[in-house]
């Protein structure tokens, strides 16, 4: 204790005395201080079971007044540490407790966490990168999931696709989960080199959980990331949602209950007036349509439980007029109609003291219908996901997680106008699996996790044993490290399964270090990675272009360094992050005749984004800055492979959203707001002309810009509800 908590414990203990003399009160009078000596500022200190009580000072002191008379508990709370008590006896004499030290104790909320490899957000222990708004509100996003995404570290963006390519991996690698269970078809569908998006709004949505490595062994069948999605809980009022824009509308609703709700809605999309409006490089028959509705069910059971329902239909489609390459001078229609049936179902709720129980269920049917010109074939995709898991805190300090699954897949090709024993080709696929996992506090700055997870499939006839490690540990109150490393296996993809399931599983070994330092509204997160890839699909076609010799002898590998920071002080109602991507990749795999860098794959990937809202104007602005370097991509007319290059990749995009009344809001956005070129390499004719040359074209994005206009409207009885989750 220094002079000055001396001079004013006696200063106090004067007071008091005078006090007591005047009102016959008792004083309690002290100092909460931590172990190392500093007084700790706002700790609450009471008399159990009555209503007296105050808090200390910024010097740790306190005085606490009282009427009550007898024996007393005196308590004193303090987050994240260890509660004090002392029995006193109250008769009107002044009580001098002088130190009171508080221990630290141990506080899942203030522990280390896990990060590597993992950006979280709706979950405040951890570090929190995108939220459901960022992703709505990210310029250049367009309200899509994985357009948000792709403004994160480890990715690079693959303008052709629009899919999630994640540290040199294909998109295939990554794995998209609701509420646990896998989302079969994650993407929308469209014609070849043109780019797709996710079919979920972000605001279906209170938690997102995206890992670039090293995830939990809760998490299997992909090879490169996992993103997992929590729905929303129960909504608090009823409202509609109409929403006007230049490419369609869509009309939704909400009704609730006292434990339970309802929420639908309906969604028209119809491109063809715009592309007839704004210049495109491509030729459409039929512009790209959509019709789709959704609905979810909450219903709240026992004091603790949760019961969600959410089902999704859509339909679209499209006809698109290409040039023939191996005709040069002439074209053909390629027309896609595609049904996507989703179904989610899902409850959570505690068992007993400790025991937290999920069960969920996912049911996908997709099917592409597919002619070009007189060639027609239809692609079908069904599957369920079952899973059982339990969560159990065994101590303060232990927790673990066990459950099983069961994944059905059935892929069929049908070809209906060729005969019945060549023009169909399918398998089914049942893969049963079991994973273990626990964490355990060494202390509130250091955490391991240690897991398994076991797999079987019984077409391939093969089974798989995937070890995982992580372990974090803090270095001050804003930043920690982690360390993590695990293998990861997937199937091989269907294409190659309707040919053979005489393969392996692929595999891919993670090793991830990472540094977070997060507080005082500012994060920066750097990660080293290393990817080893075993057991790739590796094939030569045969003259009669079949697939020959194909085996798991393909591998590779990937390594890389992340950054990425963000800032929401520097600059008064603004906000702005930084995301950079280094990735060296390599790959001796599928038809590759040598190790080299896959297609998908760019050495540097830069996004700048930022927002600013203008409260004057009752205006939010946002842009997002994008560069790319080159891919590689092969051109057959040359003697290397993947030799060539695509052009870097760059553009700026812009957002303006004004909100007119509380529940009016309109909204405009651009991409490619300075006309970048942009090209994505070239393709080419399957077959070379009469002097051995294979016709090419560049691969060209739908159109120079997109703009999208919108008025979101919505009705309620405070009128105070709006749509900003739609503003994007």
């Amino acid at each position: 204790m220094n002079l000055k908590h001396i001079k004013y414990i006696c200063f106090s203990t004067l007071t008091l005395l005078l006090t007591h003399n005047l009102v016959a009160q008792s004083p309690i009078t002290g100092i909460v201080l931590d172990e190392q000596g500093e007084p700790l500022v706002g700790a609450n200190i009471y008399l159990t079971g009555t209503y007296d009580g105050t808090t200390s000072n910024s010097k740790g002191l306190f005085q606490l007044f009282t009427d009550e008379y007898g024996n007393q508990v005196l308590r004193i709370d303090f987050v994240g540490f260890e509660p004090y008590t002392h029995e006193v006896t109250l008769n009107g004499t002044p009580i001098q407790l002088s130190e009171v030290t508080l221990k630290e104790s141990f506080n899942e909320l203030t522990a280390v966490t896990i990060t590597a490899g993992t950006f979280e957000a709706g979950d405040k222990k951890k570090s929190i990168a995108l939220s459901s708004l960022d992703m709505v509100t990210t310029a250049g996003a367009a309200g899509d999931v994985f357009g948000a995404l792709q403004a994160l570290p480890g990715t690079t963006t693959v303008g052709e696709s629009g899919k999630l390519f994640i540290k040199g991996g294909d998109s295939r690698e990554s794995r998209t989960f609701i509420d646990g269970t896998l989302v079969y078809v994650p993407y929308s569908s469209s014609s070849p080199n043109n780019s797709v998006r996710g079919r979920f709004s972000p605001f279906m949505f209170s938690g997102t959980m995206f890992s670039t490595g090293g995830y939990s062994a809760e998490f299997g069948q992909a090879l490169s990331s996992v993103l997992s999605l929590q729905t929303n809980a129960m909504p608090v009022q009823d409202h509609l949602n109409i929403s006007l824009l230049s490419v369609g509308a869509e009309l939704g609703g909400t009704k609730t209950w006292e434990n339970a709700s309802v929420t639908s809605s309906i969604n028209y999309e119809n491109l063809s007036p715009y592309m007839r409006l704004f210049p495109q490089y491509r030729t459409w028959e039929k512009e790209p349509q959509g019709l789709s509705g959704d609905v979810s069910f909450r219903l709240k059971t026992g004091k603790s439980g949760m019961l969600k329902f959410y089902a999704n239909a859509g339909k679209s489609r499209l006809t698109i007029v290409e040039n023939n390459l191996n005709n040069p001078g002439t074209t053909y229609t390629y027309s896609l109609l595609n049904d996507n049936y989703y179904i989610n179902g899902s409850w959570i709720g505690e068992i007993a003291t400790d025991w937290i129980m999920t069960t969920a269920f996912s049911y996908t049917n997709n099917t592409d219908d597919v002619s070009i010109d007189s060639l027609q074939f239809n692609e079908q995709l069904t599957g369920t996901h079952a899973k059982v898991m339990i969560k159990h805190k065994l101590n303060e300090r232990t927790k673990i997680i066990a459950g099983t699954e069961l994944y059905t897949k059935e892929y069929r090709v049908e070809f209906p106008f060729q005969e019945q024993s060549t023009g169909t080709h399918e398998f089914v696929n049942h893969t049963l699996t079991g994973f273990l996992e626990g964490e355990i506090y060494a202390s509130s700055k250091f955490i391991t996790r240690l897991g398994t997870r076991f797999e079987y499939s019984d077409y391939l006839g093969k089974a798989s044993l995937s070890p995982r490690i992580s372990s974090a540990y803090i270095l001050n109150k804003k930043s920690q490290v982690s360390l993590s490393y695990g293998w990861f296996f997937q199937d091989p993809e269907d294409e190659f399964l309707l040919y053979t399931n005489n393969f392996s599983f692929e595999r891919a070994d993670h090793y991830t270090l990472n540094f977070l330092m997060n507080g005082d509204r500012r994060m920066l997160r750097t990660e080293l990675y290393y990817k080893d890839y075993k057991q790739l699909v590796k094939y030569q076609i045969s003259e009669t272009n079949e697939y020959n010799y194909i085996d798991n002898s393909g591998y590779g590998h990937a390594w890389g360094v992340d950054l990425f920071w963000r800032d929401r002080k520097s600059v008064k109602n603004a906000e702005y992050w930084i995301s950079y991507s280094y990735i060296n990749a390599l790959r001796n795999y599928l038809i590759f005749p040598y190790e080299t860098v896959p297609d998908f794959s760019a050495s540097h990937n830069l996004t700048l984004v930022y927002k600013h809202w203008f409260s004057k104007l009752r205006s939010q602005i946002g842009g997002t800055y994008r560069f790319t370097s080159p891919r590689y991509y092969n051109n057959p007319n040359l003697e290397a492979f993947n030799s060539e290059k695509t052009m870097p990749y760059q553009s700026l995009d812009a957002n303006w959203s004004y909100l007119h009344k509380p529940n009016v809001i309109f909204y405009f956005s651009v991409s490619n707001l300075l006309g970048f070129e942009q090209e994505f390499g070239h393709k080419y004719a399957s077959i070379p002309d009469s002097e051995g040359v294979y016709y090419s074209a560049p691969k060209l994005p739908g159109s120079r810009r997109f703009f999208i206009m919108g008025c979101f409207i919505t009705l309620s009885k405070s009128g105070e509800i709006n749509q900003i989750d739609k503003i994007n």
